[in-house]
C-alpha cells in the first residue's frame, strides 16, 4: 500500500475519504487499521468533521505504512549488496 500525500488534500477532498480511495479500503477496515469503528470513520466520513485524535491516527497510519515501505525497499537492496559481495 502506498499513500501519495497531496498537500492540498484539505481543500479538495475529504481525509477518510481520500486516504479509503488511495488505499482501497472500506471505513471498517479503516477503522481496525486506526482503532476505531466503522460508525465514527462513516461519520466522520459524512459530516468532515474529523476528531483530533483521529486525525493524528490517520497521520500515525499513514507515516507508519511510508516507513514499512522504506524498510521493504532498503531489505531489497540489502539482499542485492550481500549478492553482489559474495
Amino acid at each position: 500500500m502506498e499513500w501519495h500525500f497531496d498537500p492540498n488534500y484539505e481543500k479538495d477532498e475529504n481525509l477518510i475519504k481520500k486516504v479509503c480511495k488511495e488505499l482501497n479500503l472500506t471505513y471498517k477496515q479503516l477503522g481496525e487499521m486506526i482503532g476505531y469503528g466503522d460508525e465514527a470513520i462513516s461519520k466522520a466520513s459524512r459530516t468532515g468533521n474529523i476528531s483530533t485524535a483521529m486525525s493524528k491516527a490517520l497521520e500515525l497510519y499513514l507515516e507508519n505504512l511510508k516507513l514499512k515501505d522504506r524498510l521493504k525497499t532498503l531489505d531489497t537492496l540489502s539482499d542485492i549488496i550481500k549478492e553482489l559481495s559474495k
